[in-house]
């Protein structure tokens, strides 16, 4: 290897190693993100639900940052190959990231109408279950993106149709709630909508752990990815 061709070597693998840090960062903030509007849902805590909706900004801001680096470093660098490879996977995983934020925010937008109704039994306490499931499987998805290891990945594939039944359970709870007291009706969609950006951001974490499955192997995984049976009518995106 030439001098000139190990010193684009080194500044890229320097490049990549600063846009990893910062997907570790937004993974950071998207996980706690997840927790404390899960947790300021169960507490009935509207300061800690606008400081998730507060917090946004900075995952919004970190998604930009990456992208700006990565199309620096394609541009710089020139990278083929599995190098392109990892550059491109960076980029869909800070996306979908900043997709799992958007959720994340939407949820805590919930908790200063829902705090103004009388609590629905056990929705609170099985909701924070379930976000904890999804930031579960994003730490393991980001883990196995930083070790290369694609057996972890998969297993977090593997593990959303646990979610996907954790929601199914709720929506045929809330409908229970809803069918002997009308008077639920209101909080019971909240809640809906609250369970569904849930099952949701389990989609974009499982397509986290399938684009580590493509940077080690170079192929998405082969089976279609696992789904529970969807009871709930469909829901469209909240992105404000």
């Amino acid at each position: 290897m030439s001098d000139s061709t190990q010193h684009i070597a080194s500044a890229f693998d320097r490049d990549l190693e600063g846009i990893q840090g910062q997907i570790m960062k937004m993974g950071g903030l998207v996980e706690a993100a997840i927790l404390d509007a899960a947790q300021s849902l169960a507490d009935r805590d509207e300061e800690m639900a606008e400081k998730v909706r507060a917090g946004d900004k900075a995952i919004d801001e970190l998604e930009e940052l990456i992208n700006e680096t990565a199309a620096r470093v394609i541009a710089l660098r020139a990278p083929t190959a599995i190098d392109l490879r990892v550059v491109l996977s960076v980029m869909k995983i800070s996306a979908n990231l900043e997709r799992i934020g958007d959720y994340a925010k939407n949820m805590a937008k919930r908790t200063s109408v829902l705090v103004q109704m009388s609590p629905i039994n056990g929705s609170h306490a099985a909701l924070r279950r379930m976000a904890r499931e999804v930031q579960m499987m994003l730490k393991d998805a980001l883990d196995a993106y930083i070790q290369r290891d694609a057996e972890l990945a998969l297993d977090v594939i593997q593990r959303d149709r646990d979610v996907d039944q954790m929601y199914n359970a709720l929506f045929r709870e809330f409908l229970t709630f809803m069918m002997e007291d009308p008077r639920n009706i209101t909080a019971c969609m909240h809640l809906h909508f609250i369970a569904k950006n849930t099952e949701r951001m389990g989609d974009h974490v499982t397509s986290i752990a399938e684009q580590v499955v493509y940077l080690v192997t170079g192929q998405m995984p082969d089976d279609q990815r696992p789904k529970g049976d969807n009871v709930s009518f469909d829901m469209p995106d909240a992105k404000d």
